[in-house]
């Protein structure tokens, strides 16, 4: 029933359609669509915006009247208080054509929790929900200050709602209006950055939805009523091509993706605007002024672990000697797996590599002419271990380069504190005093020198130690650093900015040292930084004899540290330490930077040029302030020096990426920023370049979007593009150039035209928007035809592990019209995942095998790490890789305060829990929530508790907090809060994975507190060696029943032959496995007689087990014994009138 509001939601009750007042004039027309039942505050809130605004609004709760004819009468559609499927086909047709025909959408709270299998919706609301918490007050900080839902509204705006979390960020594909902050509350679980309203012009009409519900406020209507606004009469700007930031900035996306940012590594900007930025897998690229971006060059790397290319830095004459420099890991004749830990000299002598500044010669169309390489300077690294690189490289304004090294020091084995293992056998990378702390090695260390010019350098005058000075490197300006991977000198006083990352115990030890540490440090000369003997504060670690100790006397880093180490080459009597500029850690947070991971990005400081003409350089207003990044907690600020060079005020500077890489201010005054993206080690969809400017009064160009559908498939391929949301900031009129494939042409002036592909390949589809009195700006979308997809197909991702485990996978590759997939070109990398970031550990080769887990000793109980595999393949003739998207592998015990999520609960110091927190505070229906989880072959789990309260009830669900049950642990009072005891449960595993709960039930008041849940060994899932492997038939009864149906993993497609013996089908795992078990799963039509044979090449076979009287169903053939890279099945006797019919062909090695 439709029924028309006016501004007294209480006439609804009276009369079934009342119009709003004849002399309001209505200018547009809103339909508010929520579910069955009385009017809620807030139909009745927008009947009041209604009559004060003077617009019409009905509401319904029909279905029926989504109708292309009855929805033509709005201008917007508000989804208020909807959830779950509303919608049938027929109707969700009418809704998509309402809305490709300008139609508007909002959504309120939970329309994101509303039609979760209709993808169109999905992308028009934004994201889906996950969760939300209970009422808590929150502080929303504006993202975008000129929309008019967000004009008026305070910067940092503290309310009490029930704050949604969703199950993936919009940032990237949306105008993000507000954000919350995650430190002002408990239960927001989306790694800091957390938009909760946002818009987008979508399909031809406009989307604004608001994760917030608060009708009764004024403020929060001012926000809604802006929204209807847009959603109604396209009244404010909603492009995602950049945002607007601080009043006058905007940020202008240059390059964004992995084809055209690879995994973002290190920037320069050159003094045309362009930018050269380098990927870790050795690939250069450049982006022009307007965001065209090509491959300008490809170094061979060495890679393991973090190595590879890291920096780029443009020589300060660039415009006369075209030169730019790299640190990169040069291919040598060094092994490529894993070093020894233990061993003689000899064994560890071969791993000894270099990381290499080079310096190349850029040509007139900014490629890199490879054949100029020079070598300036190597630096000795041990090669086969992990970890820190460093590698950042700038300039001083004299010319002098300064190059920054870490520690190459593994800290796995050392708890979290400082590695000093100097035991003879052990091998020298578990020691860092033979680095950092070694004043005769260029590791740990800010390096100061001066190119030459046919390559090698002179070291200038002013460094830490004299030429000639025994026992030490005259290249070393500042030493004792652990990873300073981000650096910058300031041209205008020659301080030096970095950011240094630190270890990382979550407690302090007496026997051990302080607790984990980070610092931005500010270099005004030589000097000593302290690791591996003090921390950023200057505080000592504890001597140390490794492995189990005991401790010695604390390290002097006030009167300078003695360097005894058996691996120590330099002096043994070191400088006193010093403290670092702006140090945080554990419990140690200063208020401005709170709270998240440990991740510093030392960034440049911005020098105001006021006879520079540039329409996007900073204000003077910022003139002097350092800029620094966080790369896990994501954010930049800015940092006023007080007088004495000191810190200042630190204020936050506003920007709408992820995790910051690299920051430099480029020739004309902006800021340009290399966003590292979300993933681990290979780039995603948020890796991106950004120009941030300052235009405020000024001619701006076009701001371009260009958007294509599809972006994948074979060839041909049909490709529809849009310029939708292409604006320009001063209203000029717009022009459009499409090049479709990136040869430099003009294919298409339309501003929505289509393309079709007929050759396969990847092409970037370029969008150049131009007014005509500002010039042009590019936007570009990559479209891949017959290119190689890779999946992991096991383990499944959240599968649990024990760090050490080896973990069995299959890696599958699909590359339609390319070349055979070569197994050898399959790379399968382990990732020791620690909150936001990671550390590479090891690799294999192959589509399937066995990668081994490492045994973690640096992070204590109260880290929150994991596993994480990224497989890779790089076709024939291609440098670059393709990724599969990434799993994680869950550890069988969790800390309970690494929730993903949670309702209710709060986070204890609890001193006798494993690493010193817990879950407090806990009463019923309270839960939290962990993803992603695997429990195949789990059968229990323990929990450890305590309880001086009721106690109650532990259940564990899937889905949701009201999910299904999987398993369930009673828990009584244990006689205190600090009284830990622990319980046990039994469990059913759910299929597939899914986001665990744990939800706590019992009496009032509190119930009981909980430290870590441990699920039990149980039996681990074996890997199905033939899934999705090309498998062949000598027949099939029809194209709907192929032999690839029979490898699919689906309970529902089959494989059917031909009706006559014999008959066979075969597949090919890729490789030579051990095969001791082959499953069938047979359709009504089997075989009672057959024969299964392995082969190494597809042509010789062996029978290794004969089955004759077979009775259908499963068919389990265990104790096989045999090997091979094929496996058949030979039918030899039909059961029935009908061919053979399979649903499964499992092939297992367990």
């Amino acid at each position: 029933m439709l029924r028309r509001l006016a501004f007294c939601v209480t006439f609804l009750t009276v009369v079934g359609s009342v119009a709003v007042p004849a002399q309001a004039s209505p200018g547009f027309s809103v339909l508010v669509f929520t579910k069955a039942g009385p009017p809620t505050a807030g139909v009745a809130a927008i009947a009041k915006l209604a009559a004060q605004q003077r617009f019409t609004v009905e509401t319904t709760s029909d279905a029926g009247q989504f109708n292309v004819r009855n929805l033509a009468r709005f201008n917007a559609v508000v989804w208020l208080s909807t959830s779950g499927d509303m919608l049938n086909a027929g109707q969700q047709k009418a809704f998509e054509s309402y809305i490709s025909s300008g139609g508007g959408y909002l959504g309120v709270g939970s329309a994101a929790d509303t039609e979760r299998d209709w993808p169109f919706y999905g992308s028009l609301v934004g994201a889906y929900a996950s969760d939300r918490t209970g009422r808590v007050t929150a502080t929303v900080q504006i993202d975008d200050t000129t929309h008019p839902s967000t004009t008026g509204l305070p910067s940092s705006w503290t309310r009490a709602d029930e704050w949604y979390n969703y199950r993936t960020n919009p940032r990237s594909r949306v105008r993000v209006l507000a954000s919350l902050d995650e430190s002002s509350y408990a239960g927001g679980v989306m790694g800091g950055d957390h938009p909760i309203s946002w818009c987008q012009p979508y399909a031809g009409g406009r989307s604004w939805y608001t994760g917030m519900e608060g009708f009764g406020e004024r403020t929060f209507l001012d926000h809604l009523l802006g929204g209807i606004r847009y959603a109604a009469q396209g009244k404010g700007d909603c492009d995602a091509g950049f945002q607007t930031l601080a009043a006058g900035y905007t940020q202008v996306t240059l390059a964004k993706g992995v084809a055209e940012v690879g995994e973002p590594m290190g920037l320069t900007v050159l003094p045309n605007r362009g930018s050269l930025h380098t990927a870790r897998d050795g690939t250069i690229r450049y982006t022009d002024p307007v965001g065209n971006t090509k491959v300008a060059g490809t170094i061979a790397v060495y890679s393991h672990d973090e190595e590879g290319l890291q920096s780029i830095k443009a020589d300060p004459n660039f415009n006369t000697n075209r030169w730019v420099y790299v640190y990169y890991a040069p291919p040598l004749s060094t092994p490529g797996g894993d070093a020894p830990a233990s061993g003689t000299a000899a064994q560890f002598a071969p791993f000894n590599g270099v990381n290499r500044l080079a310096r190349y010669t850029v040509n007139t169309d900014f490629t890199l002419n490879m054949s100029s390489a020079v070598t300036i300077m190597d630096v000795p690294t041990s090669r086969g271990m992990c970890c820190h690189v460093g590698g950042d490289i700038d300039f001083d304004a004299a010319g002098n380069l300064y190059l920054s090294t870490g520690d190459d020091t593994n800290p796995f084995d050392s708890s979290g504190y400082t590695p000093i293992d100097e035991r003879a056998d052990r091998n020298p990378a578990f020691d860092a005093q033979r680095s950092a702390g070694n004043t005769n090695d260029l590791r740990g260390k800010v390096l100061r020198i001066r190119p030459g010019a046919t390559g090698g350098y002179t070291v200038p005058a002013g460094n830490m130690f004299a030429a000639g000075t025994a026992n030490t490197k005259p290249e070393i300006y500042a030493m004792g650093f652990r990873n300073p991977f981000r650096m910058a000198v300031d041209k205008a006083t020659g301080v030096v900015y970095l950011g240094d990352y630190g270890p990382d115990s979550g407690t302090a030890s007496a026997t051990r040292g302080p607790a984990a540490h980070v610092s931005f440090e500010r270099i005004t000369g030589p000097g000593n930084y302290g690791w591996p003997y003090c921390s950023n504060f200057n505080v000592p670690y504890i001597d140390f004899q490794f492995p189990s100790g005991p401790s010695g006397s604390a390290f002097n880093c006030t009167g300078g540290p003695t360097n005894n180490s058996r691996n120590n080459t330099g002096l043994t009597q070191l400088q006193p330490s010093r403290a670092a500029w702006l140090p945080y850690g554990v419990g140690q947070d200063p208020a401005a930077l709170c709270c998240g991971s440990w991740s510093p990005m030392g960034g440049p400081v911005y020098n105001f040029n006021s006879a520079l003409v540039s329409n996007v350089k900073f204000p003077a207003s910022e003139n002097g302030k350092v800029f620094i990044g966080e790369f896990g907690r994501r954010w930049i600020k800015t940092v006023t020096l007080n007088g004495s060079g000191g810190v200042g005020t630190i204020a936050p500077f506003q920007w709408t990426g992820t995790q910051v890489m690299d920051m430099e201010f480029g020739p004309d005054g902006a800021l340009y920023v290399l966003d590292y993206g979300t993933g681990w080690f290979g780039g995603d969809a948020n890796s991106a370049l950004y120009r941030i400017e300052y235009n405020a009064g000024t001619c701006s160009v076009p701001i371009p979007r260009a958007t294509a559908t599809p972006v994948s498939g074979n060839a041909p391929l049909a490709v529809s593009f849009s310029s939708a949301g292409t604006t320009d900031p001063d209203g000029s009129p717009i022009s459009y150039a499409w090049d479709f494939t990136t040869n430099g042409s003009t294919d298409s002036t339309a501003a929505n035209p289509s393309f079709t592909y007929t050759a396969n390949g990847q092409y970037t589809a370029t969008l150049t928007a131009s007014d005509p009195d500002c010039g042009s700006a590019t936007a570009s979308v990559v479209i891949s035809v017959g290119q190689a997809s890779v999946t992991l197909s096991a383990p499944a991702s959240g599968r649990v592990f024990n760090f050490g485990d080896a973990i069995p996978y299959t890696v599958n590759v699909s590359h339609p019209g390319g070349p055979a997939v070569d197994c050898t070109r399959v790379r399968l990398n382990y990732i020791l995942g620690h909150d936001s970031h990671g550390h590479p550990m090891t690799s294999v080769t192959g589509c399937s095998g066995t990668i081994q887990t490492t045994v973690d000793g640096e992070h204590d109980a109260n880290a929150n790490i994991f596993g994480v595999l990224d497989a890779e393949y790089t076709p024939p003739g291609s440098t670059i890789a393709v990724h599969a998207p990434q799993a994680v592998l869950q550890p069988r015990t969790r800390q309970g305060e690494h929730f993903s999520a949670q309702q209710g609960v709060t986070i204890v110091a609890k001193p006798t829990a494993h690493g010193g927190n817990a879950i407090g505070n806990v009463e019923n229906g309270d839960w939290i929530s962990f993803t992603p989880y695997n429990l195949s072959g789990v059968t229990s789990f323990t929990a450890r508790v305590a309880s001086a309260g009721a106690g109650g009830t532990l259940s564990l669900r899937t889905g949701s907090a009201t999910g299904p049950v999987i398993g369930t642990a009673a828990v009584a009072n244990t006689g205190g809060w600090e009284n830990w005891v622990t319980v046990t449960g039994t469990l059913t595993p759910p299929s597939g994975t899914v986001n665990l709960f744990l939800v706590f039930t019992g009496g009032a008041g509190s119930l009981f507190d909980i430290d870590d849940f441990t699920f039990g060994a149980g039996t681990p899932p074996a890997t199905n060696l033939a899934l999705n492997k090309p498998a062949t038939a000598s027949s099939v009864e029809n194209a709907s029943f192929p032999a690839s149906n029979a490898v699919d993993a689906s309970a529902t497609t089959r494989w059917a032959s031909a009706f006559s013996d014999p008959q066979w089908i075969q597949v090919d795992l890729g490789q030579t496995f051990t095969v001791n078990r082959v499953r069938l799963l047979w359709e009504a039509a089997y075989g009672s007689a057959y024969q299964i044979q392995t082969s190494p090449d597809g042509a010789a076979w062996t029978t290794v087990r004969s089955v004759t009287g077979g009775n259908g169903g499963e068919d389990n053939n265990t104790g096989l014994n045999a090997s091979g890279r094929f496996v058949r099945i030979l039918g030899t006797t039909r059961a029935t009138q009908w061919g053979y019919s399979l649903f499964s062909f499992e092939v297992y090695s367990s």
